[in-house]
């Protein structure tokens, strides 16, 4: 058995049957073709990841690498990615070669090839947005496939990877299409005001980027400090019809358009209305400046941060009839109803 306490923000200590770390495509498909036997489980930072208990099944970790321009003109530059390449070092590369698109990204953990799989997303930007397509091998039959942003069928913090085909394909590399010449997204709030604070009144990439990070480093905590997968839950959409009736007790509650007919209202904001915010419970809890955001104190197990999981969701429910769904991957996926006999 090998451990994967060292492959998971969380810092929780479970065991695998097999572990094997990924450095190219050949590796990959000669692995597979060596190891038919068990079931296979794809890892890259373990940022977006709760490890519930121990897996007999082999770990295997993204490490391919490389970061290459493939194309270009007097607009854009496509780049090829590595999987295995750490989203923010990927960041930094683009404002090194004064490249836009993704500076509102800046500093959201774990790798390339995990960014399709959730769509990752902050501050105005989602990573669909600069999307070209991606490489990945089927883990079933070691064929290599190229999907296409239809293919990915990407939605909030979705895609095909995590429904349809979970835990099938292994992502290789990825093409995003970066801008010579972007348009600077200040749209979300906090980033005006922190640029506004700066005196900074025509801002570039960099600029973006460096208020996203100071935003991010001022509620999110580091998960080399503390364990943590970021925000826990996704952010709930909700009928315009169930916010006009929430209004009516909580009038101060915020909110952003989606449609006619939707809206998004801040998860963070729920959990911290019913008084979770920097509440500690047993080895885990809520972080002190952020509410959406689960920690690890030291010794928890996965179990424990999956029950205060649940129990924040049934607080949320109660007081707002609105169910968080969590945004972190769960292994094994377990039900609430059998967290109290588990």
């Amino acid at each position: 058995m090998n451990s994967l306490k060292s492959y998971n923000t969380f810092g929780v200590d479970v065991q695998c049957a097999h572990l094997e770390v990924i450095e190219s495509e050949n590796q990959l498909i000669t692995f597979l073709k060596d190891h038919p036997e068990k079931e296979k489980r794809i890892i890259g930072e373990g940022s977006n990841l709760l490890l519930v208990h121990d897996l007999d099944e082999v770990v295997l970790i993204n490490r391919i690498k490389g970061i290459s321009i493939i194309d270009e003109n007097d607009d854009f530059v496509k780049v090829e990615v590595g999987g295995g390449e750490n989203w923010h070092q990927f960041v930094i590369w683009a404002l090194d070669h004064n490249l836009g698109g993704i500076e509102n990204l800046s500093l959201i953990p774990g790798t390339v090839g995990a960014a399709p799989i959730q769509n990752i997303g902050a501050y105005g930007t989602e990573q669909e947005s600069v999307f070209e397509y991606l490489f990945a091998v089927d883990m079933k039959d070691r064929t290599r496939r190229v999907f296409s942003k239809e293919d990915c069928q990407f939605g909030y913090r979705d895609s095909i990877f995590k429904s349809t085909f979970k835990g099938r394909y292994f992502i290789t590399k990825v093409v995003y299409r970066l801008l010579k010449h972007p348009k600077i997204n200040t749209s979300y709030g906090a980033i005006r005001e922190v640029l506004k604070d700066w005196r900074v009144s025509d801002p570039d990439i960099n600029d973006v980027s460096r208020a996203v990070i100071f935003i991010r480093q001022s509620k999110l905590p580091d998960p080399k400090i503390i364990g943590n997968s970021g925000s826990f839950f996704k952010n709930p959409i909700i009928s315009r019809i169930h916010l006009e009736k929430l209004l009516h007790s909580f009038p101060e509650m915020p909110f952003y358009p989606i449609d006619n007919d939707q809206v998004k209202v801040p998860a963070g904001w729920l959990i911290e209305k019913c008084g979770w915010k920097g509440k500690k419970v047993g080895h885990t809890g809520t972080y002190k400046n952020q509410a959406l955001v689960i920690v690890n104190h030291g010794g928890a197990t996965g179990r424990e941060i999956l029950a205060l999981s649940s129990t924040i969701r049934k607080s949320v429910r109660d007081s707002f009839d609105i169910d968080i769904q969590p945004e972190v991957n769960i292994w094994p996926e377990i039900e609430e109803a059998s967290l109290s006999s588990y």
